[in-house]
């Protein structure tokens, strides 16, 4: 499936690196929840990882709508945006919440 093919969809996401959890190997604390869509595979080979945005809490699963996608043209591991279905946020607010992580990449928003 393209990454596309997620946009605007309401989507199942696990959770492994809950708001307020720490990196396992780089000891940066997350500062939205991260995780990923069971049964996908991504051009790193792993799971489709995906941020979620608007729940500031950790939490082990969320269902919610893709957004948007952060499309790194200098590595080949695209990251969801997920929110509940009744937010919206602007490519600069996805920028500045996902900055954490993506500052050590080049990307674009895709909608």
């Amino acid at each position: 499936m393209d990454n596309k093919d997620y946009l605007n969809k309401i989507l199942d996401v696990k959770i492994d690196r809950p708001f307020g959890s720490k990196h396992p190997k780089h000891g940066f604390i997350y500062p939205v929840n991260y995780g990923f869509i069971p049964n996908t595979v991504s051009g790193d080979g792993e799971e489709l990882d995906c941020y979620i945005l608007g729940v500031f809490e950790p939490i082990k699963e969320f269902r919610g709508k893709c957004i948007a996608i952060i499309h790194r043209t200098n590595d080949n591991d695209d990251k969801l945006i997920i929110v509940p279905e009744n937010k919206v946020y602007t490519n600069e607010a996805i920028d500045a919440l996902v900055e954490f992580q993506e500052q050590y990449f080049k990307h674009e928003i895709i909608r």
